[in-house]
């Protein structure tokens, strides 16, 4: 496991982080970093800032399952749904 320290700075932010990444993603992202011409920090931080947000997808959509499961959510069918707005062919 490699330990790398990125550091990525905008004109919004300045953070450092230390991940530890094995040889075969620190090496795709090098790669990826000779590649675009971006430096690895930059797309290490584009990748956390896209995952984080996929995380809060995830997040979110079991929020609403969990109250679907405890009856709390309103759950209808396409056709439903359809008939309820009008769409009925």
């Amino acid at each position: 496991m490699a330990q790398v320290r990125y550091i990525w700075r905008s004109k919004e932010i300045a953070m450092a982080i230390t991940v530890e990444l094995d040889r075969d993603t620190d090496q795709r992202l090098a790669d990826l970093a000779a590649r675009t011409g971006r430096s690895k920090a930059e797309h290490a931080a584009e990748i956390l800032k896209f995952g984080i947000e996929d995380v809060e997808d995830y997040y979110r959509a079991d929020d609403v399952w969990q109250r679907v499961q405890r009856g709390e959510e309103k759950v209808c069918s396409s056709d439903e749904l359809r008939r309820e707005l009008g769409l009925e062919d």
